[in-house]
């Protein structure tokens, strides 16, 4: 099993991506067991052996063309999926406070000193652990009032992603038996 996670995807206004197209759409790609969760853009289906960039590109090359919208993918494997979960730096609010846990999920792993630039950029409560290609985030007052936002990460860490809160993490690793 596979997931994939696509970037700024609404269910209204720019970037409209409904889940049934998207369904259909990895259906018509020859996919097996295709299932999505919630409204954001969450994937999982059976992929047999493919997997990486190439998987990335080819999802994101289709969904240009077929749904009209350019999207960027993360897509990790069940396994994969499963690592992230294991490799959460922040135990205690993943259970206390799971909804203010997000994993970011980076196209790809952060330079050197990367991760260090974006710790020294902060300015409020929020903490950051890095795992190769995934961030782990802590916003103690929420997303919405936070100066930790999408274009700091990706601009300190160098790379596009996409952010889950920890209750959607487990979700779906549920689904795809992570």
């Amino acid at each position: 099993m596979h997931i994939a996670l696509l970037r700024a995807v609404n269910v209204a206004g720019k970037n409209l991506v409904a889940m049934a197209a998207l369904r259909s759409l990895f259906e018509e790609l020859g996919f097996s067991r295709v299932s999505t969760l919630l409204q954001s853009g969450n994937v999982v289906f059976d992929g047999g052996k493919r997997a990486g960039v190439a998987l990335e590109s080819k999802l994101e090359e289709a969904t240009a063309e077929r749904l009209g919208v350019r999207v960027d993918f993360m897509v990790r494997t069940a396994a994969e999926w499963g690592a992230v979960v294991a490799a959460n730096p922040f135990a205690e609010e993943a259970r206390r406070d799971p909804g203010h846990l997000l994993v970011m999920c980076l196209k790809a792993a952060p330079a050197p000193g990367a991760v260090e630039a974006l710790r020294a950029a902060i300015k409020g409560p929020e903490r950051v652990a890095v795992v190769e290609r995934d961030a782990y985030l802590v916003y103690p007052d929420g997303v919405g009032r936070s100066k930790l936002t999408t274009a700091l990460l990706e601009g300190k860490l160098g790379t596009r992603g996409t952010g889950r809160n920890w209750n959607t993490v487990q979700k779906l690793a549920a689904l795809a038996g992570a």
